[in-house]
């Protein structure tokens, strides 16, 4: 199949478009960079050194002799994202191309304006472009987990049956989004139901938990095909960030109680969910949603999780406890309904000490690229400015 990728230089747009032109597909990616340009602005750097998507795509060349293509442009810019579209004519578009995270989406109004209006009127775009070049074209969109919250019933796959004062239908499940960028994702979930059902669009919403995972099998195949390692405080999960900090000897930085649960999932099974996503099309007009996620853990369990590897390693691996940033429940229910891509034949790597200790050995091996600087907390979901000093005060007590 002809298969686009929107944000394919990304941490896990780059992993996508390897893995499926290692199955045979024709790829391409469309990327405007502004994720390399953000950390070039703040003095942001991934653990991991990263190429640049041309060399990264040359080397893939040589090594497998497949071809990937490149189209330099941005989702909000309709002359270049319909440019890809017509001269592609992609069979499957792959959406990664969103800002994706929550802390930036917070950070002040201009973050929060940039994050919905590149991610909503992005997707907006990209609605159109498939309804006008390419209107049998699948469009696979990763959603979030983090648009339904955190309920206290089980959460369903996309939609959920009601029974009301004696009737009964089958609608979204509620969302309860906790940042301006999980908005954003539900604001997009929102547009491409509608486009689904007044142009026939067929698209499968993948409302992704946490990925953690520093490589896929194509990745490790070469130095120049690295992914993305980010660890601070923005674009870093909890996961990358522990380890990182047991690397050093920085105590891990568990928000508040700890009790808050998430659903993860490992980086070689998004990408395989992406193509199972791609092989099940839905039928035209279908909106399908799919809860891409293979276990949950609090932020506690993952803590945990670390602190008994790190120090199996020989590292004196400890934990500090700082006041949340964020505002959200730290103890509550959390089930998720998460069987369709399971039925669809996903095998999944679960989350073990083997892995851990790999992304702890690659921080180990990493040291001289780990800035202290980025760990700390500074934006605070309750203030409008970033705080840097009143966090490192909390921290030294």
């Amino acid at each position: 199949m002809r298969i686009l990728i929107l944000g394919g230089d990304g941490y896990l747009g780059w992993p996508q478009a390897l893995y499926l032109s290692n199955k045979g597909h024709e790829v391409a990616v469309f990327d405007n960079q502004t994720r390399r340009q953000f950390d070039l602005k703040h003095g942001f750097e991934s653990l991991l050194p990263i190429r640049m998507l041309h060399r990264r795509v040359e080397r893939w060349a040589e090594l497998t002799g497949k071809t990937i293509k490149i189209y330099s442009g941005d989702t909000t810019q309709w002359d270049s994202l319909a440019g890809a579209f017509q001269d592609f004519l992609p069979e499957a578009v792959v959406h990664f191309a969103e800002q994706r995270a929550a802390p930036f989406s917070m950070i002040d109004r201009e973050h929060a304006f940039y994050t919905q209006y590149n991610n909503v009127l992005g997707t907006l775009n990209v609605l159109y472009a498939i309804k006008e070049i390419v209107p049998d074209c699948h469009l696979v969109k990763l959603g979030t987990m983090g648009e339904y919250g955190t309920p206290n019933i089980d959460i369903e796959e996309g939609f959920i049956e009601i029974n009301h004062k004696g009737r009964t239908d089958v609608l979204p499940f509620p969302k309860q989004p906790g940042s301006f960028y999980h908005l954003s994702k539900v604001h997009d979930s929102h547009n491409i139901q509608f486009a689904c059902k007044i142009w026939g669009i067929r698209s499968t919403d993948l409302n992704q938990g946490i990925v953690y995972g520093a490589d896929t099998y194509e990745s490790v195949l070469d130095p120049d095909l690295a992914t993305r390692f980010d660890y601070d405080q923005i674009y870093g999960t909890a996961l990358n960030r522990f380890a990182i900090q047991a690397a050093i000897g920085y105590p891990l930085t568990v928000y508040g109680t700890g009790g808050q649960t998430r659903g993860y999932i490992n980086i070689k099974d998004t990408v395989r969910c992406i193509e199972l996503a791609i092989q099940s099309e839905p039928q035209a007009g279908e909106f399908r949603v799919f809860n891409q996620i293979t276990e949950w853990f609090s932020i506690n369990d993952v803590a945990d999780k670390v602190v008994r590897v790190g120090n199996r390693m020989g590292l004196n691996v400890q934990c500090h406890s700082l006041a949340n940033p964020r505002v959200e429940a730290e103890n509550h229910y959390y089930n998720v309904v998460h069987t369709k891509l399971l039925d669809l034949g996903l095998e999944p790597h679960l989350l073990d000490d083997n892995e851990i200790e790999h992304m702890i050995s690659l921080a180990l091996a990493n040291q001289d690229r780990i800035d202290r600087r980025m760990i700390l907390p500074t934006v605070n979901w309750r203030e409008a400015e970033n705080d840097v000093k009143r966090v490192e005060e909390e921290f030294a007590n």
